[in-house]
């Protein structure tokens, strides 16, 4: 791995925001109950309209802008996951043309609710600079709410972002510290990239860096319950 590896790690996953676990196989549902359900408030039976559509699952056709119809009525509930999900339809364009501008709504409503994936998606928004002005300093910020409450792909990118200095000061200590964090919650590629950026530290920082990734384990393992 050069050390041009590292720049294609940044962004190298998909936009957060998809279906949850919930309808992970296909079974009998009563659609005309759930509405009634959603009609009454039950935000649990709105989420499940929502993605039955999404995927095309559970005896109705896939149908994306009958999916937005139940997200967006989640969404104007304050469903932070909705939001970020609604948000990533308006992205990739699903179902109604690509916009930006809706799309950065929703992340935006969503990231005030501390929502990582929707953190991750402004961040990703502006280090392309698809719909806003590319932004390397905001992307970073971003991302670094993201990271700090456990989102592994944030931590990889920003650590990626200290590493070459873009939108940040370039800080190899830095870049270290979270490529460690994000290869403790398991991420491969950041484990390799701690042999790039190792090379160019002294052993003392690396000692440094390693030492506060594991307090930051011990800190993230008691808010999670593990």
């Amino acid at each position: 791995m050069s050390a041009s590896r590292i720049s294609r790690i940044i962004l190298a996953a998909l936009l957060a925001g998809g279906l949850s676990s919930a309808i992970a196989q296909d079974k009998a549902v009563n659609i005309d109950d759930l509405k009634r359900r959603s009609d009454g408030g039950d935000n649990k039976a709105t989420r499940q309209l929502a993605e039955m559509y999404y995927a095309g699952r559970d005896g109705v056709e896939q149908d994306f802008k009958e999916a937005i119809r139940w997200y967006e009525r989640l969404a104007k509930r304050n469903d932070r996951r909705a939001q970020t999900t609604l948000g990533t339809i308006y992205a990739r364009g699903y179902g109604v043309e690509k916009n930006f501008d809706i799309a950065r709504y929703w992340w935006t409503q969503a990231a005030k609710r501390d929502d990582a994936g929707a953190q991750y998606n402004l961040g990703t928004l502006y280090y392309r600079g698809e719909g806003v002005t590319q932004d390397y300093a905001e992307a970073a910020r971003w991302y670094r709410q993201a990271a700090q409450i456990g989102h592994v792909n944030s931590q990889k990118n920003l650590a990626g972002m200290y590493w070459e200095g873009r939108g940040v000061e370039k800080n190899p200590q830095v870049a270290y510290y979270w490529f460690k964090v994000a290869s403790l919650l398991g991420d491969d590629e950041s484990q390799e990239s701690l042999k790039i950026v190792g090379k160019a530290m002294p052993a003392v920082q690396i000692r440094d860096a390693e030492s506060q990734a594991d307090d930051w384990m011990r800190k993230y393992k008691k808010i999670v319950g593990q």
